[in-house]
């Protein structure tokens, strides 16, 4: 088994590339695993049929020889408001899209997947030995909280986020598993990090859709974030008016969570909004200058123009093309219909007429969810 001096050695390198923590667990399974086939006997998994890959119950399926999960964490908080609040210095009628925290800046899995991989060749110069070792970022049939907990970077919340004490749950994880045997960073007589949610239970009476079904589970087929993102046909209409403007994933249980409220912000500009070049004009706006669009809140009438091209080439470098061009476009439809345009302005207007344009698109499903997006503004029929 490695030294002390080796898990030292392998935290300061994980910290001179940036990540926020980093800890070692044992790569075996945990309880997690074990309940895992109990939730998606439930239809939690809604259709992430890939999430009931028998590797993801056990380690040495994934890596045989396996011995060792290096769990490195780096946040990516940024000083804004909520994805859902409208900014002080807002002037703009246009309705906005609410885009989850984590994907306003570009995409996290290269980034990191660079990082880990980086930090394997850096093992391979320090350990003699032969070893295999594959680097995971939301990439493989692998339980990076159930690891993160036995390595010490934190609990997990009623949301079912891992939570810790400095950094909340605005932070990814990235895991590296290894036939190396490493010294864990928790001891055999130490108790992985407790839970300290208590009794709240903020989170779970803020999910509009009732995703959280108690505390600590999650019905995936209810939550924001799969059906603006995993979801690729048709949006349940019980769920459309209570997804608001989301567009792309949803952070309101951990926008609510009083363990985010002093989280430091990112040191990294990759995560900060990235802005998108000058659009062109809308239908009946004015002749002054086409303004980039920002992937904080942007202008929903830009996202449900865009064009298939146009989606492809904007999101090349972002999280957000995981939702293909459809998803968005059908989104920002239900967006639409639930924005606050009032009847007789110039935006309620031109919304209609976009929506209009929309019901007529040979896509079936962008037609279906835009016809709903008007019988919902405008009273018409769906």
């Amino acid at each position: 088994m490695a030294s002390p001096a080796d898990t030292a050695w392998i935290i300061e390198q994980t910290r001179a590339r940036g990540f926020s923590l980093c800890g070692i667990a044992r790569a075996e399974s945990y309880p997690e695993h074990a309940r895992l086939p109990e939730w998606l006997a439930c239809g939690y998994a809604g259709e992430m049929r890939y999430l009931a890959d028998p590797r993801r119950n056990d380690p040495a399926r994934i890596l045989p020889g396996a011995k060792s999960a290096i769990v490195c964490a780096l946040n990516y908080n940024t000083p804004r408001p909520y994805s859902t609040e409208v900014p002080a210095d807002s002037t703009d009628e246009a309705p906005r899209g609410w885009i989850s925290r984590y994907a306003w800046g570009d995409d996290y899995h290269e980034l990191i997947l660079t990082k880990l991989n980086d930090l394997i060749g850096a093992l391979r110069e320090r350990f003699t030995e032969p070893f295999e070792a594959r680097a995971y970022v939301d990439t493989g049939p692998i339980l990076e909280r159930a690891f993160a907990h036995r390595a010490g970077l934190g609990w997990q919340g009623k949301n079912t986020c891992l939570i810790n004490e400095a950094l909340g749950s605005w932070f990814f994880l990235g895991v590296i598993v290894t036939t190396l045997e490493l010294l864990p960073s928790l001891g055999p007589a130490e108790a992985p990090p407790p839970d300290l949610c208590g009794n709240c239970r903020l989170c779970l009476d803020a999910c509009p859709t009732g995703a959280l079904v108690e505390p600590y589970v999650l019905d995936a087929s209810r939550c924001i974030s799969y059906l603006t993102i995993e979801l690729r046909g048709s949006i349940p209409e019980e769920f459309r008016a209570p997804m608001g403007r989301h567009v792309f994933g949803c952070d309101i249980c951990q926008d609510v969570c009083p363990w985010n409220r002093s989280v430091p912000a990112t040191q990294l500009d990759s995560f900060h909004p990235r802005n998108i070049s000058p659009r062109e004009k809308m239908p009946g706006e004015s002749d002054a200058p086409a303004r980039a669009e920002s992937l904080f809140q942007p202008r929903l009438e830009w996202l449900a123009a865009l064009t298939e091209e146009e989606f492809r080439r904007i999101f090349r470098g972002s999280a957000i093309k995981r939702a293909k061009w459809r998803g968005i476009v059908r989104n920002a439809c239900i967006a639409l219909g639930n924005s606050s345009a009032r009847r007789g302005t110039v935006t309620h207007a031109r919304i209609s007429a976009l929506l209009e344009r929309l019901a007529a698109s040979p896509d079936a499903g962008i037609a279906e969810h835009a016809r709903w997006a008007l019988a919902r503004l405008c009273g018409k029929s769906a």
